[in-house]
């Protein structure tokens, strides 16, 4: 929290970086006191019209008496953002509560000079989430007929106005709760803004290389070298005080002394003069940065600090940043040509857009591409990922003619969240191939604010496998997948043709292949290739014409041995030709091979002719299981997924109420368990019955409740290690009169003495069935994450969880029921009947809806779910809550910080 002195405590994250539509960025935070000047300034810059609009009359001054009443705000029923670019003003909205407290008006101040950038947008998503927070519902505005451009941003937010029109004055009123529309309207605005941020940095029309060197190995001198020598369409200026003459060129002293406008400034000085540098930069309008200079996230805490304030600095001025200690940026696109990166020359243009964390790693990276002959059209080296993430890039990729598919080597994913629902929606139009460090896991990078995973391991790659990503664990394994989506069709199926010249190498091959999922149709393993080239090359054609033309075959695997007659080549130029014809995908796998100047892993193309690559591999067992990754995407993107599951008879408005009351009480960052009574009461909202029980102290107690629960009755300790377990005494089942009760009682206390003589309680007797576990928790950085399992050793001590990460289609809660191991129990085991799988399916649907819609419950788990033939049964039920930390893709626009 942040307390301002004259005025109250609000949420530190109420402060955030925002991108505007034209891919700058300006900072967004509460008004404060101190402001007085600042916001005077703001309004006398204003044009007649404009105050006018917002005052319905003119005033050339705002007076003292107005300053404090804009400026001191008490941010619950009286709330105030401004945006500021360069520490200036740009923008102002507010809200004042009405008598109604569930009531607030709203109004905003766009400068003139900044009006048309969406400012008025993003006011309004964190005025209405501000609002929500502090239990207001519902926005007032009145507005002139005349001021259209307010008219519109609140037209075009997604909300329900209600217009009136009344003495001259149009009055709208809608409610801020968000709605499927206007969270749409949010991600497409968001999308916009990220793409036109990350596309200025990849193309920009000059560029100005700050601190370039005439010393030869140094960084400047080989970004200025390597700019100059791929052959970029823009103008290029070098920057540096102590040359009169670089590269053949005019150097320049500082920024400010550049002729032209620059549009990227691209830094390699020492860190020390990099605060100076960006301030430089913001002053003479640049845009975006490239920061190739080291000593931040490396240096400790004081390079931490380095690294925050360079950001700051940076985004202050509207600027983006790339880095620090970035590698570069490339693309191939000719109308761009741009080779800003340490890489020697300037890739073969193709359809493979790369991302990396860290200059180590991106060196790898992009050696391994250049290694294979992957074509790119563009590569980011994000460094130390202080700004533009990999979520940047990929709403950029989404939208970007040139790449077919992307590669994403990540370190750490800042907002999981918001990398869900990017990968899911770019995934359905281009393969995402993802290799994550497990070191890192879901930690922020360095220099960003902390926040840990409550969420196992596993959750992760359950939200990759739900977005349509195709998951790897090393970079090796990423451009084995990629040579293949960069260069064939994807498979319609997994049934393989397996080629090879030796019947004991294809039998090894098609044994690899069954474990990765795909199914070997036939072995072909009758062409001789030792009969000389003509004959051997054609006899291949026309067997894999015949078999790439059955339907029953949609990939084949070419495992060859070394042949006395033909080349690698020649073999690869007739599987290339025969996979073009055939529109289906061909891999090859050369082993054997022992001459090193022989490229062994990457694209090969006939020889001697530039026509369709063939997929090369040193191993079968790497060609194998790429072409079974790809598979996997392929069936993922050929499967209806779904609408998103609603299920019916929901109670959205009454739970939040219910919880807000609930949390009033809660202090801080508290957790709280409810009773079994408010539990049930709030599960009840979302159509979540739990089997009632009634905690009892005497034999008395325990008959009066089975008579008011109805027989046969469970009785059970409510000690939370024991309440399951029958072997230990915990439960007794199926009693049936008061006299069988009294005797299970006087003998389960006797039981339990030795455990301390815990409580009991009686429960209706359920129907008996398989006994299923759900959990749902708020993690920080994943946000809602349900778990299921089936309960007893195989989650205990197996681990077999399945996890997901709302919100689920109809086909990830389909999965979801089916993915633990012990799943098959659910279905028919060992001649026991099959369950009611529709009706668990449809409990996961309600938990996950319940846990998506309110942060606030922070923890819900069901143990045991009887599930049975008819019906899934909750016997008991355990629901946390705790005023809930804002999750990092929420219904606000803003930048990780």
């Amino acid at each position: 929290m942040v307390d301002q002195p004259g005025a109250g405590v609000y949420p530190e994250y109420w402060e955030a970086d925002v991108v505007l539509r034209d891919g700058g960025t300006a900072h967004l935070r509460p008004i404060s006191p101190e402001d007085a000047d600042a916001l005077q300034a703001f309004h006398t810059a204003q044009s007649e019209t404009s105050i006018y609009m917002r005052f319905f009359s003119f005033k050339s001054r705002l007076s003292s008496k107005e300053l404090r009443r804009f400026t001191e705000v008490d941010h619950k029923d009286r709330v105030a953002f401004v945006i500021t670019i360069g520490g200036e003003i740009v923008g102002v909205g507010r809200y004042d509560r009405l008598d109604d407290p569930t009531e607030a008006e709203v109004a905003f101040n766009i400068s003139d000079v900044q009006q048309g950038r969406g400012i008025g947008s993003i006011l309004l998503e964190h005025l209405a989430a501000a609002a929500r927070e502090n239990g207001i519902r519902r926005f007032t505005a009145e507005v002139l007929p005349e001021n259209r451009k307010m008219l519109r941003v609140f037209a075009d937010a997604g909300y329900e106005l209600a217009r009136k029109f009344d003495d001259g004055v149009v009055s709208v009123e809608f409610n801020i709760d968000p709605t499927e529309k206007s969270l749409a309207v949010m991600e497409s605005r968001e999308h916009r803004a990220e793409a036109r941020s990350v596309r200025d940095l990849l193309a920009p029309s000059s560029i100005a290389v700050v601190g370039a060197s005439r010393r030869w190995g140094t960084v400047g001198h080989q970004l200025l070298e390597h700019i100059l020598e791929g052959g970029f369409t823009g103008a290029v200026y070098a920057v540096n005080p102590e040359a009169f003459e670089l590269a053949g060129m005019k150097s320049f002293a500082r920024i400010a002394d550049v002729p032209g406008p620059v549009q990227l400034a691209i830094i390699a000085v020492p860190y020390e003069e990099v605060p100076k540098v960006v301030d430089e930069c913001g002053a003479a309008g640049v845009k975006g940065l490239v920061v190739a200079t080291a000593g931040y996230a490396d240096d400790g805490e004081k390079g931490l600090r380095r690294q925050r304030d360079l950001v700051r600095r940076a985004r202050s001025y509207g600027m983006r940043v790339i880095g620090p200690e970035s590698l570069g940026i490339v693309n191939t696109n000719p109308e761009v040509s741009l080779n800003a990166s340490m890489a020697p020359s300037l890739p073969r243009r193709g359809g493979l857009g790369l991302f990396s964390q860290s200059a180590a790693i991106g060196v790898s990276v992009y050696a391994a591409a250049s290694r294979r002959g992957l074509g790119l059209s563009s590569f980011l080296s994000a460094g130390n990922r202080a700004d533009v993430s990999g979520n940047d890039v990929m709403q950029f990729w989404e939208d970007d003619p040139d790449t077919a598919a992307v590669g994403l080597y990540l370190e750490s994913i800042g907002n999981p969240r918001k990398f869900s629902r990017l990968a899911r929606r770019l995934s359905r139009s281009k393969p995402v191939i993802v290799a994550k460090s497990d070191v890192t896991g879901l930690r922020l990078p360095p220099g960003h604010v902390v926040r840990t995973t409550l969420a196992p391991a596993a959750a992760l790659d359950a939200m990759m496998r739900q977005a349509g990503v195709i998951a790897v664990e090393t970079i090796e394994q990423l451009m084995d997948v990629a040579q293949i989506v960069s260069s064939q069709p994807l498979p319609k199926g997994p049934a393989l043709a397996v080629y090879s010249n030796s019947a004991a190498f294809g039998k090894v091959v098609a044994d690899n292949a069954a474990p990765q999922g795909l199914v070997v149709d036939r072995i072909v393993t009758d062409v001789d290739l030792d009969v000389g080239m003509s004959v051997a090359l054609e006899g291949l054609r026309r067997s894999l014409r015949q078999n790439l033309a059955d339907d029953a075959v949609h990939a084949v695997v070419a495992a060859m041995v070394p042949s006395r007659s033909l080349t690698m080549e020649a073999i690869a130029g007739v599987l290339s030709e025969c996979a073009a014809e055939a529109g289906k995908p061909v891999v090859a796998a050369f082993t054997g091979i022992l001459d090193s100047s022989v490229q062994l892993d990457g694209l090969l193309a006939p020889s001697g002719e530039s026509g369709p690559s063939l997929p090369c591999y040193s191993s079968a067992g790497s060609a194998v299981a790429a072409l079974a990754a790809v598979v996997r995407y392929a069936k993922w993107l050929d499967r209806d997924q779904g609408m998103f599951v609603e299920p019916g008879g929901c109670d959205r408005e009454g739970a939040r109420e219910h919880i807000e009351r609930l949390l009033s009480s809660v202090p801080g960052e508290q957790l709280v368990r409810l009773d079994d009574a408010e539990g049930a009461a709030l599960l009840s909202r979302y159509g979540i019955p739990v089997v009632p029980s009634a905690a009892v102290e005497s034999d008395d107690e325990a008959v009066a409740a089975a008579e008011r629960l109805g027989w046969p009755v469970v009785l059970k300790t409510t000690d939370p290690a024991l309440r399951h377990r029958l072997d230990l005494g915990g439960v007794r089942l199926d009693i049936e009169d008061a006299d069988s009760l009294r005797r299970n009682i006087e003998q389960m206390r006797r039981v339990l003495e030795p455990y301390g003589s815990p409580a009991i309680e009686v429960q209706a007797m359920a129907p008996v069935g398989q006994a299923c576990t759900f959990r749902a928790i708020e993690d920080p950085l994943l946000g809602p994450v349900v778990s299921f399992g089936l309960a007893g050793d195989a989650v205990n001590l197996l681990d077999d969880w399945a996890h997901r990460v709302p919100p689920l289609s109809a086909a990830d809660l389909h999965d979801f029921i089916r993915a633990p191991r012990a799943s098959l129990k659910l279905f028919g085991y060992q001649g026991l009947p099959a369950v009611d799988v529709a009706a668990l399916e449809d409990l996961g649907a309600r938990l996950v809806r319940l846990k998506d819609e309110h942060p606030g419950i922070a923890l819900v788990e069901f143990n045991p779910v009887l599930a049975g033939p008819r019906g899934a049964k909750i016997l008991a039920a355990e629901v946390w809550i705790g005023n809930a930390a804002r999750r990092t893709d929420s219904a606000r626009r803003a930048m990780l910080s």
